[in-house]
Order: structure tokens, then sequence, then C-alpha cells
């Protein structure tokens, strides 16, 4: 399926972490999770629980926030998921922590992934695991936090995808229920496809598609 031309390379390529980038970007000693993958069924609660931490993150940022996206499969209604709220914070520039962080970490959260070489990443989580959000901070221009939102609106948009995507992450769950580092990877095949059928659409079909997206 080919892509559309309207869409620059650097969005449609995948970008793969190898194994020592990923042990470099854990800091202070945090370690990444075991727990055994547990997959839910859609919950109605989710988009409010975004709503209260997106306003609490939009009070300790204020301008520094650029855009507060919900993200991840609680953000498609009728997927099942993690029960875990991810959150994409869109900034100028995300080297420049000494703007977010201490802000962030005076609502409680803790910073634990640092990945300047992947599209700019940091990752905060925050304390309480009974209503977890795992907060995703990008530069503005990077392009994953675009395929967060292209892959979220599409999945909102197009049952058949989202019930795929659904069937494939819960046989997954049980298959790498004790593995949860295999969860993510073996989901790559099927993102993959749907991202084909992504790119291959004008970006015109895509709500989040920015004016500015060009190559």
């Amino acid at each position: 399926m080919p892509f559309h031309p309207a869409y620059p390379d650097r969005l449609t390529r995948r970008q793969f972490d190898d194994e020592d980038h990923m042990t470099a970007a854990w800091v202070d000693g945090a370690s990444p999770p075991s727990d055994p993958i547990v997959i839910t069924e859609s919950d109605p609660e989710w988009p409010h629980r975004f709503s209260d931490h997106a306003g609490e993150i939009s009070r300790a940022l204020g301008d520094v926030a650029l855009r507060i996206e919900h993200v991840g499969s609680t953000s498609v209604p009728g997927l099942p998921a993690k029960p875990i709220i991810d959150i994409d914070v869109h900034v100028a520039d995300s080297s420049a922590e000494q703007h977010y962080v201490p802000a962030l970490q005076g609502s409680g959260y803790r910073l634990i992934i640092r990945e300047p070489w992947w599209n700019g990443h940091r990752m905060l989580v925050s304390p309480q695991e009974a209503d977890r959000v795992n907060l995703h901070v990008f530069p503005a221009d990077a392009s994953e936090p675009l395929r967060h939102l292209l892959f979220r609106d599409w999945l909102r948009s197009h049952p058949e995808d989202r019930e795929r995507y659904a069937a494939v992450k819960r046989d997954l769950a049980r298959s790498t229920a004790e593995h949860p580092a295999d969860y993510n990877l073996a989901k790559n095949e099927v993102i993959d496809e749907i991202f084909a059928r992504i790119f291959s659409a004008p970006p015109s079909q895509h709500p989040s598609w920015p004016d500015t997206a060009g190559p």
C-alpha cells in the first residue's frame, strides 16, 4: 500500500532504540516495570481521569505546555487497555528540563526516562499506583507525538482497525503476561499495518494534521 507523497519520511519511519540506549534512558536508578500485563475493557472514566490530570498539568506548566493530549489505548473509546493514562505534553524544547520538570515534580510526578536521541522524549509518572499516569514530554516539532495523534484519531474513526487492534492486544496480553517487555514489541506488526493505511490517506483526512507538518 503506497504512502501518500505529502508525508515526510521522518514521520512514516518507525524509530527503534537499541538495548544500550534503553538501559541508559532510565533516570536515577529507576528500573523498567515488571508487573504482568493486565488488559481491561474500555472504561468510561478514562477520559475523565485524563481531564483531571490535564488540568493539573496545565496549571503547573502554564504557557510552557503548548499542547496536552490524551494518547494511547485509553484515549480510544471501546479499546481495551492497560488502565494507565498516557498523556503527551508538547513543549518548545524538551531538553530545557528546568522549564517543566520542577513544576511537574511539585505536582507529584517523577522523572524516570530521558531519551534525547529519540524525539527528545522524557517520561514522568504519577505517584498513585491506583491512578497511574505516564506523562510523555516531547518538543512540539517531533515526529512521535504526531504519530500518536494520527493513530489515536484513526482508531476512533475506523472501527474495523480498532477491533483488529483490540483482538491482538487481548491475545498478546495472555501470551506475554509474564514477559511485559515482549508485549509492546509484539504489537508492532499490527501497528505498522494500521499506520500503512493511515499514511495511504491524504493528510486532510486526519483531524490532528497540523498546517505546519510538511516535509
